[in-house]
């Protein structure tokens, strides 16, 4: 991809990781709003005139921001979201933003802070009885993968309920293990506090509409990237259907037998719909709609060596399936304005990563934010994989794109300086449908 014009010289990486390093550890409540400002309810059509500058100044502004000349593609028509956002998951440029830092109702779109926090705690093969105390305080309406008490389940089966069918049971199950939902609540908004995702106020662990419960497309984004880093989510996410453990029951012959169902991921860009086509190189990530957070969806895909995130909330557009045409117009748009286009920001590192450049020199390897590439806990900076598998019957898990890192300059929004690529190690991609 070529070096975008904006591009400093190398020259500048050390200094550089001293200011984004200043800047980025400034107290939260210069870049966002405190929780308790934001509405619960439906929001007003109106961005706020100020919202959080992460990431750039101009992702602070309200309305659409992008670098428009000669040779950059023409932004898509006809786009009714209330805020989106398109951005180089590699280097972290954002291409383009439309309200990036308004802060909305997340919907399940929140499970990916759910599980980019409690991922790395238990490996898959860990078993856990339901007992009926796991399932309380589920909310009226929420969608569930089918889970039922004193069944036995591997954490695997778990999350599998989690990425495929959005399930607050599986949601609810883990945080039991957990030690709770308060205490996985305060988790999640300690490292969205890490991950410089400023905008964000867990209060369920679920996504489950909840006063006070906000995150942004910019926010969202930023957490899609850092669970990217991790093998077992990147595999969950881009599974397109698996087996789920049933309910024992007794057969004619009165033996006890418990028989599998299949379940699908809700994505409908990476499962399809009778509207909506599979997407070219689509890799997850999580969809989400409640009666407050309308549809919401964050994407990654991946076409000829470039890695997009895309981040879609509340079209206005009536529809079932307008979150995944709008997204799926910004993906063309972003693939084919890649290289072209002057970013208006940039997706910033985790704190951690930050410090790391400054004592470093901006030198950090690939990988090396976000914890491990599988999931596990103090493995840092894990080898890429040739191919993976999420096992257990699952379908839909592709080759796995190995990619590189190396130092990227870019100077976003003229706020801050991005001295470091945080490559994605190595992001899961679905075999093509024959």
């Amino acid at each position: 991809m070529p070096t975008p014009k904006n591009s400093i010289r190398r020259s500048l990486l050390v200094t550089s990781a001293v200011l984004l390093s200043t800047a980025l550890t400034a107290p939260v409540a210069l870049a966002a709003p405190s929780p308790s400002s934001s509405p619960s309810k439906s929001p007003s059509a109106t961005p706020p005139a100020t919202m959080s500058s992460v990431g750039g100044a101009r992702l602070g502004q309200p309305g659409t921001q992008v670098n428009l000349a000669s040779g950059v593609p023409v932004l898509p028509k006809e786009l009714s979201a209330r805020s989106w956002i398109v951005a180089d998951a590699e280097s972290g440029a954002v291409l383009a933003a439309h309200n990036a830092h308004w802060r909305l109702a997340p919907a399940s779109t929140l499970k990916m802070l759910f599980a980019d926090t409690l991922l790395p705690k238990w490996p898959g093969s860990a078993k856990h009885k339901v007992v009926p105390s796991d399932l309380a305080g589920i909310g009226p309406g929420s969608s569930m993968v089918g889970i039922k008490e004193e069944e036995t389940y591997t954490v695997h089966d778990l999350w599998l309920g989690v990425f495929l069918r959005s399930g607050n049971d599986a949601v609810r199950v883990l945080s039991a293990m957990n030690g709770g939902v308060e205490t996985t609540v305060k988790e999640m908004n300690e490292h969205a506090e890490e991950l410089q995702a400023l905008d964000t106020h867990a209060v369920s662990p679920d996504g489950y509409d909840a006063e006070g419960q906000v995150s942004s497309a910019y926010d969202l984004t930023l957490i899609a990237r850092s669970g990217l880093q991790k093998k077992a989510f990147r595999e969950y996410a881009s599974t397109v259907r698996a087996n789920f453990p049933g309910e024992t029951k007794k057969n004619k012959k009165g033996k006890k037998v418990r028989k599998p169902f299949e379940i699908q991921n809700t994505n409908r860009l990476l499962s399809g719909d009778y509207d909506v086509p599979v997407y070219e190189g689509i890799a997850g990530v999580k969809n989400g709609n409640t009666t407050n957070a309308g549809a919401t969806f964050t994407g990654v895909a991946e076409q000829d060596g470039t890695v997009l995130l895309v981040t879609v909330m509340n079209p206005e557009k009536d529809g079932r399936n307008a979150v995944y045409k709008e997204t799926a117009k910004l993906f063309d748009w972003g693939f084919k304005a890649a290289g072209k286009v002057d970013p208006v920001g940039e997706l910033v590192p985790p704190k951690s990563a930050v410090r790391a450049d400054a004592r470093s020199g901006a030198s950090a390897s690939p990988g090396e934010a976000g914890g491990a590439g599988d999931g596990t806990p103090g493995v840092a900076g894990a080898e890429p994989v040739a191919s993976a598998a999420a096992g257990g019957g699952a379908d839909g898990i592709g080759t796995a794109l190995a990619v590189t890192g190396g130092a990227l300059v870019l100077l976003a929004g003229g706020a801050f300086l991005v001295n470091r690529r945080w490559p994605l190690p190595d992001l899961v991609r679905r075999r093509p449908r024959p």
